[in-house]
């Protein structure tokens, strides 16, 4: 073969040579891309679930001067992760346990989510609570964290589905990916596409703020140069099926996005089972019921109801016999609290509207009276002894939409500037009234007593489960917005709520005082406060006894601040639930008072 020699000019060489070295330069990168895209140790540790939680770094300080570095270590990581297990309160007054058992064992075995829960010996994941006294409490295990091949049976790293922080949460306590919780996703998703799910953290601002960095419906580039590619590292929540395309997933406004089939934490989504049978609750909640004691025939306020789990189990204790009144400041919270009620077939309980901050009524108020709300300038008026039943609630509703029936008819017949002096403002709220039906609150059954408070020592028994920064819950993935201020602002709060609960119980009562937080402000410090101030107050043993000491000491702030906790031999009369402890239940708080007499 004869060979063939080609002569290039001097330039035209010089050319050649600087676009083989771009071309070499680009695959050099290509493969540089290529090989970090690859699951190597580097990326088996990103796409895994090992969140840190972020806190406020004076936060943090306190909160490791109060538990101790390795102590606060363990909180802080038991916090990302749910419980291993679900609680489940049975309404005995409708049911057992042991139907209870039955019935969700043939709803888990009829499920391949339940067939993934059976224990490794075989067993089944239902047992009942072994603590004694509470044989009426179900537990179901679930197990986590599970390692998941993100890479399996793919050639190219997975399509991902970004969800947000709040969607995250529910998703690790068993829920599924629902449309509204999806800020992004990668491109070219379709429906049936295996899709790994991640976390969209919030960030620190330049002002020291914290959001997401993104808006909804971002495309997710998937590869090292993406922005958001290092923020999901160790935050990936499991491996599922994709059940509408990308686009559809910004176009619906509801429906499942996801069906995540393989979960870093397995538990069993109970929504809407066995409703009226069983409640989902966390146990220490249901310890508080058992700390108030509540007695047959007795009167219980429970201040802070809603949304009415910790209102009903009193009432179980109490086999439905006494009088329970159930007070939230919220209209809508209370009606849920009537709807948990009549679901569980409960007599017993009085919903009112109430802030707890004025729950002791003036000694001469003008009118010693509960109004029942109405969307006109006219009130009904009954005693406060007489908090409407369920029975009065639906005759007065009845009354009143009869009343609604005739005064629309009456609008829909009326004339501008007719005999009647209509003005024409009331005559375009008559318009959209009939446009758009009645309110929630002029519904049948959709009525709220709202209590001007109650005379002092009204009250067998008082439960105050006071509204708080809430920092005890889990699984919990962010942590930054509290600071210390706000921490001692919300001890604040409860403690006027705490001052109004005392002057409620009679003497010889009990008061229970419980938040979910950890937060020692919230729960030691308003201890110390109430015991101080209150002198026939005294702490009392509960039962049963399960969680924790107490904090004992004090805490200097470097503002100057000291913050006193317990006392040595008070520490024993608290029940603390610790998130990283065997129990594996959230951070929650208990305190048991005595009432002697008030001087």
């Amino acid at each position: 073969m004869s060979k063939v020699r080609v002569l290039l000019k001097p330039s035209l060489l010089t050319t050649c040579l600087t676009r083989a070295k771009t071309f070499f330069s680009s695959v050099s990168q290509l493969r540089s891309i290529s090989h970090q895209m690859e699951i190597d140790p580097s990326d088996s540790e990103r796409y895994c679930y090992d969140p840190i939680l972020r806190w406020n770094p004076q936060v943090e300080d306190y909160f490791t001067k109060a538990y101790g570095p390795d102590h606060f270590a363990r909180i802080s990581k038991a916090l990302t992760r749910p419980s291993s297990y679900s609680c489940i309160r049975v309404n005995t007054v409708k049911t057992s346990s042991d139907a209870v058992i039955e019935k969700l064992t043939k709803i888990l075995n009829e499920s391949e989510e339940g067939l993934k829960l059976v224990q490794p010996d075989g067993s089944s994941p239902i047992a009942k609570c072994q603590i004694p006294g509470l044989d009426y409490v179900v537990l179901v295990n679930g197990s986590g964290p599970h390692r998941i091949e993100y890479d399996s049976g793919l050639e190219n790293p997975p399509k991902e589905v970004l969800v947000s922080r709040k969607c995250a949460e529910a998703v690790l306590r068993g829920a599924q990916v629902y449309v509204p919780g999806v800020l992004a996703c990668t491109a070219h998703v379709e429906k049936g596409d295996a899709v790994a799910v991640c976390v969209a953290m919030e960030q620190p601002g330049d002002e020291g703020d914290w959001s997401v960095n993104m808006t909804r419906g971002t495309t997710l580039q998937g590869l090292p140069t993406d922005p958001y590619y290092r923020e999901r590292s160790g935050l990936y929540i499991g491996m599922g099926t994709a059940m509408l395309s990308r686009a559809g997933m910004f176009r619906v406004p509801h429906g499942i996005a996801v069906d995540l089939s393989n979960r870093v934490f397995r538990l069993p989504s109970l929504h809407n089972v066995l409703e009226g049978e069983i409640f989902l609750q966390n146990l220490p909640s249901i310890i508080v019921a058992h700390a108030l004691d509540p007695q047959k025939g007795e009167r219980i306020l429970d201040m802070c109801a809603a949304p009415g789990g910790k209102t009903t189990a009193i009432a179980i204790l109490m086999n439905d016999e006494g009088e329970i009144v159930a007070a939230d400041r919220s209209h809508n919270k209370v009606l849920n609290v009537q709807k948990l009620s009549a679901e569980m077939g409960l007599s017993c309980i009085t919903t009112c509207k109430l802030d707890a901050l004025k729950s002791v009524c003036l000694p001469n108020p003008p009118n010693d009276s509960t109004t029942i709300v109405n969307s006109d300038n006219s009130s009904s008026m009954t005693s406060h002894s007489e908090l409407s039943s369920s029975e009065e609630m639906t005759s007065l509703a009845s009354r009143k939409s009869m009343a609604d029936k005739s005064w629309e008819e009456n609008a829909s017949t009326e004339q501008p500037n007719g005999g009647d002096n209509v003005s024409q403002a009331d005559i375009r709220k008559n318009k959209g009234r009939l446009k758009n039906g009645r309110g929630r609150t002029q519904c049948q059954g959709g009525r709220v007593g709202k209590s001007q408070g109650f005379p002092p020592n009204s009250f067998d028994r008082v439960l105050l489960d006071a509204p708080c920064s809430a920092l005890g819950l889990r699984p919990r993935l962010f942590a930054g917005l509290e600071t210390v201020i706000s921490l001692r602002d919300h001890g604040r709060y409860q403690r006027k709520m705490l001052d109004q609960a005392v002057q409620l119980v009679r003497v010889g009562g009990i008061l229970v005082y419980s938040t979910c937080t950890i937060n020692p402000s919230e729960n030691e410090a308003v201890v110390r406060y109430a015991l101080d101030k209150y002198r026939f107050l005294s702490l009392a043993p509960q039962h049963p006894r399960i969680g924790g000491p107490g904090l004992v000491g004090r805490c200097e702030f470097p503002d100057g601040y000291i913050e006193e906790w317990l006392k040595p031999g008070e520490e024993e009369m608290v029940q603390k639930f610790d998130p990283s402890s065997e129990l594996d239940t959230i951070g929650f708080f208990i305190a048991k008072f005595s009432v002697g007499p008030k001087d």
